[in-house]
């Protein structure tokens, strides 16, 4: 472990410096850099806005997600409104047409997104609805630019091979919490069958997009160790979502996470993970509030932009708008992009 200083300013700056020089910092580092951040966030946040850069560039990247099913999930984490097990205002749908998801990327492209997001509820995909989102893919590939991302749940290699075969680039599955803590928000499944999916999609050829979320009763061991879990794992794109309690949950009250807090997470993450994409998902509006633009001083390189699952983002141009104002630019086309995320 870098000796820690008097100041917040000496971890974050030591830690920062042996990321510049192409070292990973351990868990108890990443630790320390949370414990400095409860005094003093600044520093963390200062590093890791120049971490950002060094490896990242100043392009944002922009996803954008369409709920191509929602609700009648048979698995139980706490946080959910799709869950099955709970009692919440949100509608069951089945599969939106190829037709309709083509012309929501298409919309999704003029906002300025690089990447599409196909995401289903459920624990995974029947047959019917496997090649249905084969179809959906291959159809917005012809019709746009934009890379096509899924989230559809567990999956073994060969679906990963068809999904690739039809044009997706990337998977989702988020680690979602520590695998000491993940037994406390979701019982039906565990978070080793979660490893094995996302390694059947490396396995695959396919990029993977896995992050977690947060504010869900977890500690900041089990942040860090989530953290330290993706970087063993290999995923290129990081989702870090932040919980918006949905009436109905067994989460509906949880007490939020303060924007600072959230922020140093975020930090954290990206000195843990210096040349992957760090992407703000679900949650960001609702807790960071005022403070939504030093998400990219705090390290993130992405976000998603426009509507969630089952709630409402923000309009497109206040991100843009944003973007720009702080000298930042959205990535363009062929200039990588930022996955898909399921936790909104």
């Amino acid at each position: 472990m870098h000796p820690v200083g008097e100041i917040a300013a000496t971890e974050a700056e030591s830690c920062a410096r042996c990321v510049l020089r192409g070292e990973a910092i351990g868990r108890a580092d990443a630790l320390a850099l949370l414990r400095e951040a409860e005094r003093n966030p600044w520093p963390l946040l200062f590093a890791a806005g120049h971490v950002r850069e060094h490896f990242r560039g100043r392009c944002i990247h922009l996803c954008s997600i369409a709920p191509v099913k929602i609700g009648r999930c048979s698995e139980d984490c706490r946080w959910c409104s799709q869950s099955g097990h709970w009692k919440t205002p949100v509608a069951p749908r089945g599969l939106l047409a190829v037709e309709d998801l083509v012309r929501m990327a298409q919309a999704a492209a003029t906002c300025g997104a690089t990447s599409f997001g196909l995401v289903t509820s459920g624990a995974r995909l029947s047959e019917k609805e496997l090649a249905q989102v084969e179809k959906a893919a291959r159809a917005i590939r012809a019709e746009s630019r934009l890379e096509v991302c899924g989230s559809f749940g567990a999956l073994v290699r060969e679906q990963a091979d068809r999904l690739a075969a039809a044009g997706f680039r990337r998977y989702n599955h988020n680690l979602e919490t520590s695998a000491r803590h993940f037994p406390r928000v979701c019982s039906t499944h565990t978070y080793e069958s979660r490893v094995e999916s996302a390694r059947a999609v490396l396995e695959s050829g396919l990029e993977l997009c896995s992050g977690g979320i947060f504010g869900v009763g977890e500690s900041d061991e089990d942040r860090v160790d989530l953290a330290l879990a993706i970087r063993d794992l290999g995923a290129r794109v990081v989702p870090l979502n932040f919980l918006h309690p949905m009436p109905g949950t067994p989460l509906q009250d949880a007490a939020p996470l303060a924007p600072l807090k959230i922020l140093s997470i975020v930090a954290m993450f990206r000195l843990v993970l210096p040349d992957r994409t760090i992407k703000l998902a679900g949650g960001r509006e609702k807790n960071l509030r005022g403070l939504q633009s030093l998400m990219f001083q705090a390290g993130a390189d992405a976000c998603l932009i426009g509507n969630y699952l089952t709630t409402a983002g923000r309009p497109a141009e206040e991100d843009l708008e944003m973007i720009r104002d702080l000298g930042l630019e959205p990535a363009g086309a062929g200039d990588g992009a930022a996955g898909a995320s399921p936790n909104a």
